[in-house]
């Protein structure tokens, strides 16, 4: 058998599980964007327990999976349909291929043991001094500037941000970073952006019509003041205007591979090209004080890679299939390399925000530099969706983090006067993305703002241990059940359940059991919402489980389990 879930975009992480013995099963990822459509992540299943895979390649890959006689049989490449010439002093590479092999059949022992490696193993340090990334929050300032916003920092302005920040202090809520996301940057030809952030970027010079003088680095060293770290939004590998960054900024024209169709890759498997373009992300991040590199890819570098290989084929008489590529990922690898490298010797975060139109970057070797601070654009949206998501998604990525809004379109503001508990706990995750109209939603309820927030934070501890899904997944669309996850700490025996009942279940009580609680052991079970105490036994919490009440529906409770000394 072969269990996993399919990747972001049209498959919101949608679980599946497939009988082998049925039929094989083959995965093809084109888009050059590793995890959209599907994700490179495999339960394999197998005699008295199973195996855990994963590619870390983030372009095109592809997997097989064929049974035969009782047997097997795995195959995967990384660069689809490779074939190429080396020329003097080229390297080529295949994916990182993580195998982890398990023993049983238990799904939770499995993720578990996934989660606990992956933790161990795979995630990057917060610094230079090698300290692990701990729970955090983020929030933007762009959605409370009163001008009108598309999806980045294109409202703010120097004169935006202080009556933001002044309010965050006043009301005593504390957020780690300060977003400021896309739009902050002149267009190639060295205008102001008003509106389009996406058609163009390439300068990374910041916009001083936006910016004058030293004001970005002025607002960024007043939220170090307040405790707030600060990260910015690039893109790197795509480009725009190509003859305007040529004219106004030195790039070269043979860097810009297009693909005929409005898409402009920025070829950083070009040595001089990653140099250029790593010279000018560092600038701006040591001179306006920024903390840390979030990087964003919104395009499919896989329909322009082939263009550049077809003209070296037709220059050099030589196949060079997938050769742009290769060299391409192995120059994103190196340029965050570069980066975290730069931010260690200034005394920034070694680690990376990534994003790629949301999830289409979480191959398994960028998660050892970068961590998803959102698993999905799309997780902007419904709380079913996002509850759908951490049923698969967490299993096999621990560290990242959604929204904490509900909205029917990805840019909706959420409703005024702020989000409800239980939109706030659907997004419990170590990564906690405030989003709040600070100053101009006049109906902000800054006291359940806070309440909410501290809740989070009083078991954010808890959020990168084990994980145990109590349901059964459901699709986005369908909310007609109950959801319920736990999280618990194995070396204290500690254990938060948090249950919802979605907006049209019928069935007001739910009993979740615990399958971890250990026979022989009693435990305090408190209800964090009502303070109710209760003694039960480990037996009784795995047989019958926790008697859950919610009256009414579209409505969550909170369940702290400790060992009874």
């Amino acid at each position: 058998v072969l269990r996993g879930c399919l990747g972001d975009h049209v498959n919101q992480y949608a679980a599946y599980e497939k009988d082998l013995s049925a039929e094989p099963v083959t995965f093809r990822s084109e888009g050059g964007r590793a995890t959209h459509v599907s994700f490179p992540y495999f339960d394999l299943v197998h005699g008295e327990g199973g195996t855990l895979i994963a590619l870390g390649w983030a372009g095109t890959w592809q997997a097989n999976f064929t049974a035969t006689a009782g047997r097997v049989h795995f195959t995967a490449a990384n660069c689809n349909d490779f074939r190429s010439v080396l020329m003097p002093g080229e390297r080529v590479r295949t994916a990182l291929v993580v195998m982890l092999p398990y023993r049983g059949r238990n799904y939770d022992d499995a993720t578990n043991l996934w989660r606990e490696w992956f933790m161990a193993c795979n995630m990057p340090r917060a610094n230079a001094q090698g300290d692990r990334i701990k729970p955090f929050s983020t929030t933007a300032f762009a959605s409370d500037t009163g001008l009108p916003n598309s999806d980045g920092s294109i409202s703010e302005r120097f004169y935006t941000w202080r009556r933001t920040l002044d309010r965050i202090i006043y009301e005593r809520v504390h957020v780690d970073f300060r977003w400021f996301d896309a739009g902050w940057y002149f267009d190639p030809a060295g205008n102001t952006v008003p509106t389009n952030w996406w058609g163009t970027v390439g300068s990374w010079e910041l916009d001083t019509i936006k910016w004058p003088g030293h004001t970005l680095r002025e607002s960024n060293e007043a939220c170090h003041r307040a405790g707030m770290k600060v990260l910015t939004w690039f893109e790197p590998e795509r480009v725009t205007q190509v003859d305007k960054l040529v004219q106004n900024y030195g790039y070269h024209r043979e860097w810009a591979i297009s693909n005929g169709h409005g898409v402009i890759t920025n070829d950083i498997g070009d040595d001089a090209c990653r140099e250029w373009t790593l010279g000018r992300i560092t600038k701006m991040m040591k001179e306006n004080e920024v903390d840390l590199f979030r990087e964003d890819n919104n395009s499919d570098p896989g329909t322009t890679w082939p263009m550049k290989d077809k003209a070296q084929q037709e220059a050099t008489g030589y196949p060079r299939t997938g050769i742009t590529e290769n060299k391409a990922i192995q120059g994103h690898y190196r340029l965050w390399d570069d980066i975290i490298d730069f931010c260690a010797r200034n005394g920034k975060c070694t680690f990376i925000d990534n994003c790629a139109s949301g999830g289409g970057r979480n191959d398994i070797e960028s998660l050892r530099r970068s961590v998803p601070f959102m698993r999905s654009d799309a997780d902007r949206t419904t709380t079913a969706l996002r509850l759908s998501m951490s049923s698969t998604f967490n299993r096999w990525i621990p560290f990242h983090g959604s929204a904490t809004k509900e909205s029917n379109y990805e840019l909706d503001a959420g409703p005024k006067g702020g989000n409800s508990e239980y939109v706030i706990r659907a997004s419990w995750l170590p990564i906690y993305n405030l989003a709040a109209c600070f100053t101009h939603d006049e109906t902000l309820d800054y006291d359940r703002l806070r309440r909410t927030m501290d809740e989070w934070r009083n078991y954010s501890h808890l959020l990168t241990q084990e994980f145990y899904v109590l349901t059964p997944w459901h699709r986005p669309d369908d909310t007609s059940g109950w959801t319920a996850f736990a999280y618990r700490d194995r070396t204290t025996d500690e254990a938060v359940v948090l249950a919802f009942r979605q907006e049209t279940c019928e069935d007001s009580v739910f009993n979740a059991r615990l399958p971890f609680a250990e026979s022989g052991r009693n435990y305090n079970v408190v209800n964090a919402d009502t303070h109710e105490q209760q003694t039960m036994s480990g037996q009784r919490l795995r047989d019958e489980g926790i008697v859950i009440r919610h009256p009414e529906q579209k409505s969550s409770s909170i369940w702290h389990v400790s060992r009874k000394m």
